[in-house]
């Protein structure tokens, strides 16, 4: 898979060693190495490139290039799998094993850090490295400070040498400022690559191309004509394995100021000078620091009940494996957003997200006012129009509902349609998303990534709720498993006169 931003021919990112922190993880697993072994298919990768897997498990180079090929042969026609290849071409899948390497690492012991810097200075993809963070949120502060005492992370003659932080960054304001703190002790902020997959995944990539690269959206991108904005994240799952980690964070913690804020940027940025990673990220940090810090009563909260999806039983929130069973930890939250700029002041947009919803869905509905003048009858019951809806998943494309003139000798409006799919004007290979994420971090473009004042600023905008909610003794409103979530989020849009979209299946 060649990723959209590279040039028309692409080449080779600059040879250097990635460092995977969590190297028999799921995420190691599951998105990071299929995202290699495509980069690697798309001849993207430097034949010196090097990757070594540190993590406190013991494996051998040996063993840890048998469970990775292993893992990699099952995601074959598993269309469950965010990795789904037909099949996986075996040169490729050598090419990249014969670079893996492995060792076994403390991540508080200093001697491994000591080891780990004589490693790679005898390394023959040269001084240039990448120290991916894949572990749980505990260890990022660890890692980095072991970094910075063993001098791992000083450049010097040309070599860069970049840290790849995954989310969650931080679990609320405070926390999120103290890990910026620890980090910019060691490293510069141009050092730092804050990932966020959504940002990897081609729909959402391609709202700049929508918004900037055509005349016919982006001059009515702005209050004069949007109504409103509607941005859904929803799962039909519930929390799986993850109860432990779901616990001590929630819904809004997992989704809204990192997932659901950066599409938030993408749809409402203003327009950058440029495609330069500061300047978009300026823009970004704008939209970020204009949003209203949010109130109690802009917020709603749920958890799924007990019931039934597609004929399975499936248990309550607090029947889930590691969850309390008085559990206040919401599964649903759906907020209301107010941006303080000229070119949005007076639009809200709505944000829900949550699990054991009707489908899978992800989806951002810009909702335009109708037309001043309402001379033209329309079919009685007429649902909702002048609704563009940018399709992230499952299926990638755009929706757009408008009115027509219905077939007959009346002026009569009815309901018209018009559908873009990606897979039926591009040749898309399977891929996770963070090919991209990956191959400009190799590259030095942070453009993609988060800067440390957007996290704070997003942090800051549900400081309030998380805080409300903390100090609430309110009972969670459930909701019925298969549902469009709990009828207080209905209640949320009734106030200003508006109503959720429905949740459909594809």
């Amino acid at each position: 898979m060649i990723p959209p931003n590279a040039p028309a021919n692409p080449i080779p990112a600059p040879p250097c060693t990635i460092v995977v922190f969590g190297a028999v993880g799921d995420l190691t697993k599951r998105l990071l190495m299929p995202a290699i072994y495509n980069l690697a298919g798309s001849a993207l990768l430097d034949d010196a490139m090097q990757i070594i897997g540190a993590d406190h498990n013991v494996r051998t180079a040996e063993t840890w290039r048998a469970e990775l090929s292993s893992e990699l042969e099952s995601f074959t026609g598993d269309a469950s799998a965010e990795f789904h290849p037909d099949h996986i071409d075996a040169s490729t899948w050598a090419w990249v094993a014969e670079r893996l390497d492995y060792v076994v690492f403390d991540f508080e012991a200093a001697a491994d850090y000591g080891n780990l810097k004589e490693r790679l200075a005898k390394s023959t993809a040269g001084g240039s490295v990448i120290f991916y963070l894949a572990v749980a949120q505990r260890f990022f502060g660890t890692i980095v400070d072991g970094l910075g005492r063993a001098g791992l992370l000083e450049e010097s003659d040309g070599a860069f040498r970049r840290l790849v932080i995954e989310k969650p960054f931080g679990s609320d304001l405070p926390s999120a400022r103290e890990l910026n703190a620890r980090i910019l002790k060691v490293a510069s902020e141009a050092q730092v690559y804050r990932i966020d997959h959504f940002l990897g995944k081609e729909p959402v990539q391609g709202i700049m191309a929508l918004r900037f690269g055509n005349g016919m959206f982006e001059p009515m991108w702005q209050r004069e004509y949007v109504d409103s904005v509607q941005i859904t994240a929803a799962e039909p799952i519930g929390v799986e394995k993850r109860g432990a980690f779901y616990e001590s964070t929630g819904a809004l913690r997992d989704m809204v100021p990192n997932h659901l804020f950066s599409l938030v940027t993408m749809i409402a940025m203003d327009t950058p000078r440029s495609l330069d990673a500061e300047a978009v990220r300026n823009e970004k940090a704008k939209l970020l620091e204009a949003i209203l810090p949010l109130r109690g009563a802009d917020a709603v909260r749920g958890q799924y009940a007990a019931g039934t999806i597609d004929g399975r039983n499936v248990p309550a929130y607090t029947g889930e494996n590691r969850v309390a069973r008085d559990s206040r930890t919401e599964t649903y939250a759906a907020l209301k957003l107010q941006v303080d700029n000229g070119r949005w002041n007076g639009v809200p947009f709505y944000l829900r997200t949550g699990k054991r919803l009707a489908c899978h869905q992800t989806t951002i509905a810009i909702q335009f006012r109708p037309a001043l003048q309402q001379f033209l009858p329309s079919t009685p019951g007429l649902s909702a129009t002048n609704i563009l809806t940018l399709r992230i998943a499952p299926d990638p494309g755009m929706t757009t509902e408008f009115r027509a003139k219905a077939p007959g000798p009346l002026m009569q409006l009815g309901p018209a349609r018009s559908v873009f799919a990606y897979d039926e004007c591009f040749d898309e290979k399977p891929s996770v998303g963070y090919e991209t994420l990956l191959y400009h971090c190799m590259l030095g473009d942070a453009s993609l990534f988060q800067r440390d004042d957007m996290i704070e600023a997003s942090w800051a905008a549900v400081q309030p709720v998380l805080d409300d909610w903390k100090s609430s003794k309110d009972p969670l409103p459930a909701y019925v498993p298969g549902s469009d979530g709990p009828s207080a989020a209905d209640e949320l849009l009734a106030r200003d006169g508006r109503r959720w979209l429905p949740l459909a299946k594809p």
